[in-house]
């Protein structure tokens, strides 16, 4: 099938979830046959940080503003089969359009389902949802499962919706040696967000407040001047996918942290936990709704509520972490890559094919 798809970035890691998740999908999905065109606006604070210029099979259009690509956006889907707009397009509002119009497939992924809820019921404007919300669409895909999926039926009137979870390009994470500035007795990495911030000051801070002795390491980017530093929390700036299992590899223990907003509908696993396990790390994570659906407590993943829930954890015994680790990324290989969710978004487009549901 051929894809044409308007995001938000995939040459660019740099503050945003979004690349590293469409790489991996998007090579899975050459693999599966599929031939792909992904609109990109060249952003400055993106292309400042490009670390990504083309990708096998995959036709990357980099464009400076609509105007300048509408054209090539309604050649390329004139003959697409699947036309389909992200969460976070810049160019949303103008993409739908011809999208809709188009006699492709007509998707759209939000890659921030709870956060764009969260935002509506706020009463906030959402820039990347259309006015007429989901309906229009053949199909809405959600980042995240369980409530979220409800929630787009009843607040966006989506007509069909289905998960399409994070994943991990086993060819890019994977176990590799240790490096020494990387060594970490609890490592975090993730771009800073204020909603992630209480549980990465009670689960990380806090716990390498109560064991100085231990080294706790952060990498990502975004960070403010006012985050509560301790001499043993070191700081490595913004690391691209390249470097990420690196940081891994030199983590006793990993921390995943989620986002408020997703939490709390559950059903939301980061691209990073799949990472970190695919890369032969332990992690440990915040709890949420759904999480055992993915790794099963205590025997792939630790799971923290509190600071003394995390500093038992990084207490934990090496020989029963390294047991932790080859548990998850076993679980990692056999269902969790960017090939099992190629399979996931191929099994949602031919649901378009059947009856809706009352």
């Amino acid at each position: 099938m051929k894809f044409v798809v308007f995001g938000l970035t995939v040459t660019s890691s740099w503050g945003n979830g979004h690349a590293t998740l469409w790489r991996a999908l998007l090579r899975a999905m050459v693999r599966r046959g599929h031939r792909v065109t992904f609109f990109e606006r060249d952003q400055e604070w993106y292309a400042s940080a490009r670390d990504l210029t083309e990708l096998h099979g995959v036709s990357i259009v980099l464009y400076p503003g609509w105007a300048s690509v509408q054209a090539r956006a309604a050649a390329e889907l004139a003959d697409a089969d699947v036309a389909m707009v992200t969460s976070y397009c810049p160019d949303s509002a103008a993409a739908c359009g011809p999208v809709l119009s188009s006699r492709a497939v007509r998707v759209f992924y939000d890659l921030d389902t709870p956060v764009t809820l969260d935002r509506l019921l706020a009463g906030e404007a959402v820039d990347y949802v259309p006015s007429g919300g989901f309906g229009d669409f053949d199909l809405a895909l959600s980042y995240t499962g369980g409530g979220a999926l409800r929630a787009l039926r009843e607040r966006l009137g989506a007509r069909r919706v289905a998960p399409l979870y994070g994943s991990v390009d086993p060819a890019a994470h994977f176990p590799v040696p240790a490096e020494e500035r990387l060594r970490a007795d609890l490592s975090y990495l993730g771009t800073y967000a204020a909603d992630r911030q209480a549980a990465l000051k009670a689960l990380f801070v806090e716990p390498a407040r109560r064991m100085p002795d231990r080294r706790f390491v952060i990498g990502g980017s975004q960070y403010p001047a006012d985050f509560p530093w301790a001499e043993n929390i070191y700081f490595v700036r913004h690391m691209p996918p390249p470097e990420h299992p690196a940081f891994f590899a030199s983590s006793r223990l990993t921390l995943n942290v989620t986002r408020k907003a997703m939490a709390e509908y559950g059903h939301c696993p980061s691209g990073r936990l799949f990472e970190a396990a695919a890369c032969g790390a332990p992690v440990l994570s915040d709890w949420w709704e759904g999480l055992d659906a993915f790794y099963t407590p205590g025997r792939e993943i630790l799971i923290a509520r509190t600071t003394e829930d995390a500093v038992a954890a990084v207490a934990t015994d090496d020989a029963e972490l390294r047991r932790i680790a080859r548990a998850a990324r076993d679980r990692t290989l056999a269902e969790h890559t960017a090939d099992h969710r190629v399979l996931d978004l191929e099994a949602a487009l031919e649901s378009v094919r059947e009856p809706e549901e009352a």
